[in-house]
C-alpha cells in the first residue's frame, strides 16, 4: 500500500507533515497530549483514560515488538489518534501475534507518522496540552477542525468509557472471602485482574448510586481511572459521598480526583498532564520516593483540601497532590497507577493497604454488612 501524505494542524495554527497511518480519515480531532513511555505503546492505545485525545509518543520508535492479545487495557479503544516520529516497518518478540499499524486499522484508530514529536512535545510543554486535527483534508479544513475541538474541558467521557452493563471477576484464591465492587470510570483490564489477587471483583457502571453498590454488601469500594474533567462527573461525587464512613474505599486516577471532589476538594486542569511511566512521587508518610506510571489532564488542589483530609504523595517535578487520605472516613487515593501496565511497580503496595484497611473494617463489624 503506498503512503498517504497527511498534516496536523494545532488549534493555534502549527502545522506538522507526515504520513497516514492506521485507519485512514479525511479528519480526526482531539486533544493533542504527549506520553513519555519507552515501551508499552499497546497499553497505552488501549487506556481508556486516553479517550477524547490524541497521543503524541515522545520516544521515536514505535511498534518495533508488534501487538499481543495480552497487553489490551480495554475490550476496544477510546483514544482519538496517535502520532509518531517512526512507525516500525517490521516487528520482533517471540509474544507478537500482530503488527501495530494493522491493530490500529482493525480498532479504527487513526494516525500519523514522521511528525517531528520533538518540536511537537515542545510546543505543547510551552503551550499546555492544545486541539489538533489530523488527515488527508485540505490545510484550511483540518485548521477549522482543530479550532472547533472543545477538547476534554466541561466534557463527560466517562459515560462513554464505562462498561454498558456490570460483570464479575473471580478472585485468583478462590478462598478469599473478600468482596469488591469496582465502579467503573474506565477501568483498566490490569486494574481488575490486580484487584482479582485479593478476592472477588464486581464491576458496576460509574452512574451507580451509593445505594446500589452498598446492597452488593461489599467489604469494600474501589474508584477507578478514567478521562476527562471530574467536575462533569457529579453523580460519581454523590455516590461516593454516600458510601464515605461507610465502607473502604480505595481510588486511582480519576477516582482520586472524584474522592477528592467528594470530600469538599477542588480539582484543577494542569498545563500539559502527567502522561508516563517516568514520574517521581515521594510517599509523605514514609519519605520513600517512588517512580509511577501517570496519565491525567487533571489533578486535586491540595490547598483546598478539608481538615480531615491529607495530602500522602506529591509529584517531585511540580508538587501536584500525588495522594490523600481521610482516615476518619476509612478512605484514601492516589493519582498515580500502581498497576502499572506499562510502568514500574514501586506503588503496588497500595493494594496491600486496601486489602489491609477492608480486613480491619470486616474485623471490627464495620464493613456495609
Amino acid at each position: 500500500m503506498n503512503p498517504v501524505d497527511g498534516r496536523l494542524v494545532l488549534a493555534d495554527g502549527s502545522t506538522f507533515e507526515g504520513e497516514l497511518i492506521g485507519a485512514h480519515t479525511p479528519i480526526a480531532t482531539g486533544e493533542v497530549v504527549f506520553n513519555t513511555c519507552l515501551s508499552g505503546y499497546q497499553e497505552v492505545i488501549t487506556d481508556p483514560s486516553y479517550a477524547g485525545q490524541i497521543i503524541t509518543f515522545t520516544y521515536p520508535h514505535i511498534g518495533n515488538y508488534g501487538i499481543n492479545v495480552t497487553d489490551f487495557e480495554s475490550v476496544g479503544t477510546f483514544c482519538r489518534g496517535i502520532v509518531v516520529r517512526d512507525l516500525a516497518r517490521r516487528h520482533s518478540n517471540h509474544r507478537a501475534q500482530a503488527d501495530l499499524g494493522s491493530m490500529l486499522y482493525q480498532q479504527g484508530v487513526p494516525g500519523i507518522a514522521g511528525i517531528d514529536t520533538r518540536r511537537l512535545t515542545r510546543l505543547i510543554r510551552a503551550t499546555g496540552a492544545i486541539p489538533g486535527a489530523f488527515g488527508s483534508a485540505p490545510h484550511d479544513e483540518l485548521l477549522a477542525a482543530a479550532q472547533s475541538e472543545p477538547g476534554t474541558d466541561g466534557v463527560d467521557l466517562v459515560r462513554h468509557v464505562s462498561t454498558p452493563v456490570g460483570y464479575s471477576v473471580p478472585a485468583v484464591d478462590p478462598t478469599s472471602r473478600r468482596r469488591i465492587v469496582a465502579v467503573d470510570f474506565g477501568m483498566k483490564r490490569n486494574i481488575a485482574l490486580s484487584l482479582a489477587r485479593y478476592g472477588h471483583v464486581d464491576v458496576v457502571r460509574a452512574d451507580s448510586s451509593a445505594a446500589d453498590i452498598l446492597a452488593m454488601e461489599p467489604d469494600g469500594v474501589f474508584l477507578s481511572n478514567g478521562p476527562g474533567d471530574p467536575a462533569m462527573s457529579p453523580y460519581a461525587v454523590e455516590s461516593i459521598q454516600g458510601l464515605l464512613g461507610v465502607v473502604p474505599i480505595f481510588g486511582i486516577c480519576l477516582g482520586h480526583q472524584l474522592l477528592g471532589r467528594a470530600v469538599g476538594a477542588d480539582t484543577v486542569k494542569l498545563p500539559f498532564g502527567h502522561h508516563g511511566a517516568n514520574h517521581p512521587v515521594k510517599n509523605l508518610d514514609t519519605d520513600r520516593i517512588e517512580i509511577t506510571s501517570q496519565n491525567h489532564n487533571f489533578a486535586v488542589d491540595a490547598s483546598t483540601l478539608p481538615s480531615n483530609a491529607e495530602m500522602t504523595h506529591v509529584n517531585l517535578n511540580d508538587d501536584v497532590c500525588e495522594g490523600l487520605k481521610v482516615e476518619s472516613e476509612r478512605a484514601f487515593s492516589v493519582q498515580h497507577h500502581p498497576e502499572a501496565n506499562p510502568g514500574p511497580h514501586d506503588s503496588n503496595y497500595l493494594f496491600d493497604r486496601f486489602a489491609e484497611m477492608m480486613d480491619h473494617a470486616a474485623a471490627n463489624g464495620r464493613a456495609a454488612h
